[in-house]
């Protein structure tokens, strides 16, 4: 007879065909902030971890994983990012990896949960480590696709950290082809933008394949990336856009020019090494990617849940 672990778990419904449970070791923030369910608890395998709606967002014992991939590949690429726009973030992580590279000037983070931010600064230091404080940071509280809108300030790179467009998320909208054209508008005659894409398994990657095909029609060039996340179980995918450069055509040696001109070090998974490899994709996710549908304000997309 198999004896089941006791104790508290915190159980995720990824899609209706597919749940995942982690045992809690005590929980520090239950509740809820004007947009959205937030959890922050100690898992037995992740350690602090936080959840948004139900789903895990980040977990400590590899967040580097996430956020390096997101921000790195495309910060790297383009040769002189000045001026630096994250969209979402509200841990802080993503923040923190954008200023590692000494050429970034000024980091604006727009985040619609100011209530999470707070959270995320006195319950989860280890994921902003000061960044919230550093003087090129500049955090607005607000939605950013009115901040696009409504602002002519140009950056010469984006970083979407969104959660997915959730059926009652705030998110719906920032993935759409009208924000896209908006934000190649707001982007340098050169700038890049980065989207975390979600999954990139066999089964649940036709949200990254729409977010390719909405990008390809604004955008001369566009790459995938990817990395398997731990905490999620499941490779995890990022897509580039950019106006001028292509990252996969970055070499190894300029990578690591680029690193130790910055003063980029102490990265736990992006490298001079691992750069291009983060852009070799398997057939199946190849073939995926082609049947793609384009987003839009009326038609977007919305996470099975």
């Amino acid at each position: 007879m198999r004896m089941e672990p006791v104790g508290l778990y915190y159980t995720e419904q990824h899609s209706p065909a597919l749940r995942f449970s982690y045992r809690v070791r005590r929980v520090l923030f239950s509740g809820e902030t004007r947009y959205q369910r937030v959890d922050i608890v100690e898992l037995d395998a992740y350690g602090k971890s936080l959840f948004l709606d139900w789903k895990i967002q980040s977990a400590l014992v590899d967040e580097y994983m996430f956020h390096e991939s997101l921000v790195h590949p495309v910060l790297f690429t383009h040769p002189s990012p000045k001026r630096v726009l994250i969209v979402g973030g509200g841990e802080g992580a993503t923040l923190r990896e954008v200023l590692k590279h000494r050429t970034v000037e000024r980091a604006t983070m727009v985040d619609i949960d100011g209530e999470l931010v707070e959270l995320c600064k006195a319950y989860m230091p280890e994921w902003h480590r000061g960044a919230f404080e550093d003087p090129r940071s500049r955090i607005v509280y607000g939605d950013a696709r009115q901040f696009l809108f409504d602002r002519d300030e140009t950056f010469d790179v984006i970083v979407s950290d969104l959660t997915e467009p959730l059926g009652e998320g705030p998110s719906q909208l920032l993935f759409t082809e009208e924000f896209y054209r908006k934000a190649f508008e707001r982007l340098s005659g050169d700038g890049m933008i980065a989207i975390q894409s979600a999954s990139g398994d066999p089964v649940y990657a036709d949200f990254v394949a729409s977010v390719v095909k909405t990008l390809e029609g604004i955008f001369p060039i566009v790459r995938v990336c990817w990395a398997f996340i731990w905490s999620f179980s499941m490779p995890w995918v990022f897509t580039l856009a950019s106006k001028r450069y292509d990252p996969f055509h970055l070499s190894e040696k300029e990578v690591e020019e680029r690193m130790v001109s910055r003063g980029v070090s102490g990265l736990q998974y992006y490298s001079p090494e691992i750069h291009k490899a983060m852009f070799v994709l398997p057939p199946y996710l190849k073939e995926i990617l082609k049947k793609g549908r384009v987003l839009t304000d009326k038609d977007p997309y919305v996470y099975p849940e």
